[in-house]
């Protein structure tokens, strides 16, 4: 479980966060959309411990964040690989640092490298794949190191509208069997709708959360369920409170 208590952080005489509170659940599936500079990635980097807050705390499992650690796993815009080692290798790499042993690491690799969809390409360089492609590599590398906690910061921005969409299916098929709790920052409505048990939605001046949206949609989502009445309906729920929100100047 996450707890994010009271929440503040500033930067000088910038407030980029102020008062913030949520709870999220153990392998519960988390977006967080709102306009720029709503302080969704200052959020996340308190989360993943790359940043502190100027004031309360946020806690994983009961216990105060203190800095980065292997039960959270962070996955980035930009894909982050190593370009001179293969698929393979960039997902072992975490496991090797952790020492985990040889044939273990590789056994561990070859799951996630097939379960997003990479076994023929196991063994090509970065360069040669595709921008979603990457994704999917940085996506296996983070579940081979079994956090307990996937925190991904517009994973799928840099990609065009159609890949876009397969790899957010792709994600939520990795999810489904590979049960991990995601906390997923976009720009994007109809992802944050589409992925999400819960939709958090987030102002600026300064970053606070102004609503929190039940997605009470089935899972496994499809294209199908994308084009309903019921997506539509939370779709305009979300868009709705994004848009009234005041534009940062």
């Amino acid at each position: 479980m996450i707890t994010v208590d009271r929440v503040g952080k500033t930067y000088d005489r910038f407030v980029a966060l102020g008062d913030v509170s949520l709870t999220i659940g153990d392998n519960e599936f988390v977006t967080i959309v709102g306009p720029s500079g709503c302080g969704k990635t200052t959020l996340m980097n308190i989360l993943a411990g790359l940043e502190t807050p100027t004031s309360g705390q946020a806690l994983v499992d009961g216990k105060a964040i203190d800095g980065p650690g292997p039960d959270r796993g962070v996955i980035f815009q930009q894909y982050a690989l190593f370009p001179w080692l293969t698929v393979r290798k960039n997902v072992e790499f975490g496991l090797r640092t952790a020492r985990v042993p040889r044939a273990e690491r590789r056994d561990r690799a070859q799951h996630f490298i097939d379960l997003v969809g990479l076994h023929d390409f196991a063994d090509a360089l970065p360069r040669t794949l595709s921008g979603g492609m990457k994704q999917r590599c940085a996506i296996a590398r983070a579940y081979a190191v079994n956090p307990s906690i996937l925190l991904m910061d517009e994973p799928f921005g840099a990609v065009d509208a159609l890949t876009r969409v397969r790899l957010q299916e792709q994600l939520l098929r990795t999810w489904g069997r590979e049960k991990r709790t995601v906390v997923f920052i976009t720009h994007d409505v109809d992802e944050a709708v589409f992925l999400a048990n819960r939709v958090v939605v987030m102002a600026a001046r300064p970053g606070r959360i102004v609503e929190v949206i039940d997605v009470d949609l089935p899972y496994p989502r499809t294209e199908e369920l994308r084009l309903s009445p019921a997506f539509t309906a939370l779709r305009n729920r979300v868009w709705s409170a994004v848009y009234h929100q005041e534009p940062v100047a």
